[in-house]
């Protein structure tokens, strides 16, 4: 089959590499010349483990290509993924400029049958204004369709190759056919391919993104209740998580939540929920807590310093909203380098991918570590804000020889209580005993 995806961000190349992988002719279309040059000669311009393996090998076969030229792009495909940015627009709500103006741009273009599919997130009955765009400038027929993606970054290869279940909103019979043939190399093993209407679509991608971020607020106000009542969040989270109503996943507390996805996405909904009259009380809730909780460390640092910051220098590890991905968007870190700094601190970071995002965004105002143990060198304690799998089992050793003090504040439970207090650091997590 003959697919073309606008858009080469995250999720436009994500999917069209993983759909050139089951055979299909893919063309990605951007309007960024440098990106598609890049593209075009073999550089991943993302980090996402396991994609250029097949990347490199599907444009090899010639089964992936890249253009700036959208009529070149869509001439021959029967199907035109829309994978274009939604950032937060005025007030919150997601803005659809991207989405609508290739829409319209298609009308002027197409020529036969298309199925036109928002893989982008966007708000409840974009699909209504996705097909009038068309519509006022093609007459003949055409579908447009919305698959909401469901990608982690970090597994975003696993999660498009073995999908947990495929949402598709369409009323149409013609454009289900082609969808269905589309995926069903990717739900063999029995994973439901769910059709639904396109409104439904759209607000399941939201409910579903929603639904995590609440279950992550819920557990950081508990860790806060456990650090006020001397409990533990991981023996509450243990208990909690055994019980298949709640399920194990997305429990542990931290600092927050961070990335494209969670914090765009319930911001839109409550905007959206707004729109129409009704007001969503747990999502504002959630959103409150967890910006709240990206700070969450600072008061527990500046007591330890007795409340003077000025002139220490903090090691920082992780910079990355979540491990296995260079994407910075609303990452917690951040959040915490500005209060520091605001505080009077030097702040020296260490992350295994996303420093050149940093230092794209924040230039020298801090300085970057080399590996995760330069860092240390001359700082006063060592805050942790991502868990990448290196720093769950350092060398200690190397730890004590080169930070100043023996003190870490770890807003990601990465460390044993227990280990940590036989060491004999100024220990300080989320929710659980701290080890003085």
């Amino acid at each position: 089959m003959k697919i073309a995806v606008v858009g080469t961000g995250y999720v436009g190349l994500v999917t069209g590499t993983c759909f050139a992988e089951t055979g299909n002719k893919v063309t990605c279309i951007d309007i960024d010349r440098e990106k598609v040059g890049k593209l075009s000669g073999g550089e991943v311009t993302i980090y996402e483990p396991g994609l250029e393996k097949i990347f490199l090998r599907n444009l090899k076969e010639g089964r992936l290509q890249f253009t700036t030229d959208l009529a070149e792009g869509i001439k021959d495909a029967v199907i035109i993924f829309l994978a274009l940015p939604t950032p937060p627009g005025e007030g919150g709500s997601a803005d659809l400029k991207y989405v609508l103006g290739v829409a319209s741009e298609l009308g002027k273009i197409i020529t036969d049958y298309k199925v036109v599919v928002n893989k982008s997130t966007v708000p409840v009955g974009t699909a209504d204004k996705v097909r009038a765009a068309i519509a006022a400038n093609y007459k003949d027929e055409f579908d447009v369709v919305s698959n909401p993606e469901f990608l982690r970054e970090g597994v975003a290869v696993d999660d498009f190759m073995k999908p947990d279940r495929v949402i598709v909103g369409t009323r149409s019979e013609r454009a289900r056919k082609v969808m269905n043939e589309l995926y069903g190399p990717f739900v063999r093993q029995g994973n439901p391919v769910i059709f639904m209407d396109e409104k439904s679509a759209e607000l399941t991608k939201y409910a579903a993104n929603s639904f995590l971020a609440t279950k992550i607020s819920f557990m950081n106000e508990i860790a806060q209740l456990c650090e006020k009542l001397g409990a533990d969040v991981d023996m509450v989270r243990r208990g909690i998580g055994s019980d298949e109503r709640i399920g194990k996943r997305f429990l542990f507390p931290g600092i927050g939540y961070g990335g494209s996805c969670f914090p765009k996405d319930v911001q839109a909904l409550v905007m959206s929920s707004e729109e129409i009259g009704y007001d969503l009380k747990i999502l504002k809730a959630v959103e409150e807590v967890n910006n709240l909780q990206k700070l969450h460390l600072l008061p527990k640092i500046e007591k330890y310093f007795n409340g003077n910051l000025k002139g220490k220098q903090l090691a920082l590890w992780g910079l990355a909203f979540k491990p296995n991905t260079d994407d910075i968007r609303e990452a917690p870190a951040l959040y915490l380098i500005d209060a520091f700094l605001k505080a009077g601190a030097t702040v020296v970071a260490f992350d295994p991918e996303a420093m050149l995002n940093v230092k794209k965004l924040l230039g020298d105002k801090i300085k970057y570590a080399e590996n995760q143990y330069a860092a240390l060198d001359n700082s006063d304690a060592l805050i942790i804000a991502t868990e990448w799998s290196e720093f769950r089992t350092p060398d200690f050793e190397m730890i004590n020889s080169r930070l100043k003090n023996k003190v870490i504040f770890d807003g990601r439970n990465v460390f044993d209580v227990a280990y940590i207090s036989n060491l004999g650091y100024h220990y300080e997590s989320i929710g659980r005993p701290k080890v003085i």
